[in-house]
């Protein structure tokens, strides 16, 4: 009896250790401040290079975040919640910037 006990023990904290180690998962709000930590916020724009963009980003349900350089220009749309950080971003431009009118599309990676 004693050594099934001491077996369920040694299974509970076997099963338990990945669980406590986890980190718990940052909303998008969060991620975005963390990314954003440091900067400050400069003038609003209606377009941005496609030339200087290397980096885009999007954080679930929260933004869509372009790098150019040392810059990070945050597009947060109307409908936010379509936003998955697994799916992939199909941007239709016209012309050599993306503008704020640009179509971009959300599809699921299966």
């Amino acid at each position: 009896m004693r050594k099934a006990s001491v077996i369920l023990v040694a299974a509970a904290v076997m099963l338990a250790g990945p669980i406590i180690a986890a980190k718990p998962k940052l909303s998008g709000e969060e991620k975005l401040a963390k990314m954003l930590e440091g900067r400050e916020a400069g003038l609003p724009v209606s377009c941005i290079s496609l030339n200087g963009s290397n980096d885009s980003q999007i954080i679930d349900k929260t933004a869509i975040v372009y790098k150019s350089g040392s810059t990070i220009y945050v597009n947060r749309p109307r409908f936010p919640n379509a936003l998955d950080d697994d799916d992939i971003m199909v941007t239709q431009v016209h012309g050599s910037q993306l503008c704020r009118m640009d179509t971009v599309r959300m599809h699921d990676r299966s």
